[in-house]
C-alpha cells in the first residue's frame, strides 16, 4: 500500500491518494482546494486508476475537488449517510470565500461497513462529534487510520459548530483508542501521529 499526501488549501488540509501496489487502483480521501490537478498529474505518472473517493466528511474544505474529480475520472464517490444532504449542498465556510459545487454520492455508509480497493480492505468507523456523520477510515492490515477531523495530533476537531455533539465526541475518541497502539494516525489536518502517541483519548470525558 502506497499513501501520497498533499498539503493543500487555506486551511492546510491534507488530501491523500492510497494505492494498491498489486492493482494499482487508488482512492482519494478528502480532496481539498487544487486537489484535481495535483491528483490528475500524479495519477498519470505513475499509470494508476481512480476507483473511489472516500469522505470523512462533508465540510467544503474536505470536499472542494469532489466534482471535478468525478467528472474527470468516474471515481465511485462514498460518504456516511448523516453527511450525504450536506455533502449535496456544501455550506460556504464563513472565514473564507471559496466555494464547492454539490455532489451527489454513489454510496452511504454506516458504520463497520467494509469497502474494498484492490487488495486494501477498508473499514468504516463512524466517529460523529465534529459532524453527525463523521467517519474514519481504518486498514486493519496496515494498521493504519484516516482520521478527517476527529482526530488530530493532540488535539480533536471542532465540537463548537450547532451540529456538533460534545458527548458524541467523547465516545468517538475513546472508541478510536482501543486500536492497536501501534496504528498511524493520517489526520485530516496537521502532522502524523500514532494511537501509543495520543493515549490522552482514553480520558477524553475529563478533557472536553
Amino acid at each position: 500500500m502506497l499513501i501520497k499526501i498533499f498539503v493543500l488549501g487555506p486551511l492546510e488540509n491534507n488530501t491523500f491518494v492510497v494505492t494498491s501496489e498489486k492493482s494499482k487502483k487508488s482512492f482519494v480521501i478528502d480532496p481539498s482546494f487544487g486537489a484535481f490537478e495535483k491528483i490528475k498529474f500524479f495519477l498519470a505518472d505513475n499509470s494508476y486508476t481512480l476507483d473511489k473517493i472516500l469522505l470523512t466528511h462533508s465540510h467544503m474544505d474536505h470536499i472542494a475537488d469532489v466534482k471535478h474529480l468525478k467528472d474527470a475520472f468516474s471515481p465511485s464517490l462514498y460518504i456516511h449517510k448523516l453527511e450525504a444532504k450536506a455533502l449535496e449542498n456544501p455550506e460556504p465556510l464563513s472565514f473564507f470565500s471559496m466555494k464547492a459545487e454539490g455532489v451527489k454520492p454513489d454510496i452511504l455508509l454506516e458504520n463497520r461497513d467494509k469497502i474494498k480497493v484492490g487488495d486494501i480492505e477498508i473499514e468504516v468507523i463512524h466517529t460523529p462529534g465534529h459532524t453527525p456523520g463523521g467517519t474514519c477510515f481504518y486498514i486493519e492490515k496496515e494498521k493504519t487510520l484516516f482520521s478527517g477531523d476527529t482526530l488530530f495530533k493532540g488535539s480533536f476537531g471542532r465540537i463548537d459548530f450547532s451540529y456538533s455533539n460534545s458527548k458524541d465526541m467523547v465516545k468517538s475518541l475513546k472508541s478510536l483508542s482501543k486500536l492497536p497502539k501501534e496504528t498511524k494516525v493520517y489526520p485530516g489536518h496537521g502532522s502524523l501521529t500514532t494511537i501509543k502517541d495520543e493515549s490522552w483519548m482514553e480520558n477524553a470525558n475529563q478533557l472536553i
